[in-house]
């Protein structure tokens, strides 16, 4: 496996990790929920459930990508069809950031945010243009 390859994905996925360890705790650093009308409790519980869905999909999807590029038992293609799914999770994630900025109330927040997301879809795009490029042996 390409070094170069192994470096960026392990970055990505780090980073992807840590944002989903991050965002189990958003909800409570942020207080949420005091937006919300307490009689909404279908809203609150709707939002925790998909709060943590998320949080644990960067985790697992993280997890998955360093497993992958690091065991010895993965293959070219399941690591391009993770590390392309992982790609297409994070640019939706960019594009939402682009469209609808999160962060606007601190400007070093939202183009943090932003920087983060350009940052780690890079490290994942770049690995996968390199294991499609890659020659299949024969």
């Amino acid at each position: 496996m390409n070094i170069l390859v192994k470096i960026l994905v392990a970055i990505g996925s780090s980073a992807s990790v840590g944002f989903g360890i991050w965002h189990f705790f958003v909800p409570g650093m942020w207080n949420w929920f005091s937006y919300i009308d307490s009689k909404a409790t279908e809203l609150v519980i709707a939002i925790r459930a998909i709060n943590v869905f998320f949080s644990l999909s960067l985790v697992l999807f993280g997890l998955v990508n360093i497993l992958l590029i690091f065991g010895d038992k993965s293959n070219r293609y399941s690591m391009i069809v993770v590390l392309a799914a992982t790609c297409i999770l994070w640019l939706t994630r960019l594009v939402f950031q682009l469209i609808y900025p999160q962060g606007s109330i601190n400007t070093f927040l939202q183009f943090g945010m932003l920087s983060a997301f350009i940052i780690i879809n890079l490290c994942y795009i770049i690995a996968l243009i390199i294991m499609l490029s890659q020659k299949i042996a024969s």
